[in-house]
């Protein structure tokens, strides 16, 4: 439920000299509309390879793999993050795409929406966390995953080290697509984020210091055939 959002509205209205907010959309006939043509003409596998190598420069690796070769670098990847604990969403395609038995060596658990905050207690002692990427924008090597009961906030801030599984099919040219994605979807998160590698920050003095406030390490599994 949104509070005072009638009088939030009204607010800005008034500084529009408007009586009261407007119910229809207004009519834009924008002149030039550039953020469209951005990568427009790329293919598929053009993207992949801007992905690539913008993912270079936000300090995240990029494994290729096909849905075959999967749970042996989800395993492989997790192995090499020396990781003891997993924790991942509430999403059938873990089950679908065989990744659970390579997740048996491990402390493992599926986001809960029963368990309630447990699961963020959880989250925070998990070495390692693993997401579906929903859209992958190639410009910029950003993954969208919007939260829900099945996918909890705090699944890719907590641990330590972060799995993005990224189908090819997700990978669109930058955020132009990726909101006319969700304009287009019937329900949209209360939460939705988007998530360029590891957390960072140079605020301070201009340097670049990996792993500030969420995951030191990430990983985005590009799964070719998915």
């Amino acid at each position: 439920m949104i509070e005072n959002k009638q009088a939030f509205l009204q607010t800005i209205a008034q500084q529009l000299y408007r009586k009261s907010p407007s119910t229809i959309k207004p009519d834009r006939k924008w002149k030039h509309s550039p953020q469209h043509r951005v990568l427009q003409q790329a293919s598929i596998d053009e993207l992949v390879t801007i992905f690539i190598d913008q993912c270079q420069n936000i300090h995240t690796a990029v494994k290729q793999c096909t849905i075959a070769q999967l749970p042996t670098t989800v395993a492989d990847t997790i192995a090499n993050y020396n990781g003891k604990s997993v924790i991942y969403s509430d999403d059938e395609r873990f089950s679908s795409l065989n990744i659970l038995p390579s997740l048996a060596s491990y402390t493992y658990h599926q986001w809960n929406a029963a368990l309630g905050h447990e699961n963020v207690e959880i989250a925070e002692r998990a070495d390692v966390g693993i997401v579906f990427s929903e859209r992958t924008l190639a410009e910029s090597g950003t993954i969208l995953v919007q939260a829900s009961p099945k996918v909890g906030r705090t699944l890719s801030f907590l641990p330590e080290n972060s799995i993005a599984i990224v189908p090819k099919s997700s990978i669109v040219p930058r955020m132009t697509q990726a909101a006319q994605f969700l304009r287009n979807e019937s329900r949209v998160a209360s939460c939705i984020n988007f998530i360029t590698g590891p957390s960072n920050s140079a605020d301070i003095e201009m340097n670049l210091v990996v792993g500030v406030h969420g995951p030191v390490r990430m990983t985005y599994i590009l799964v070719e055939d998915l």
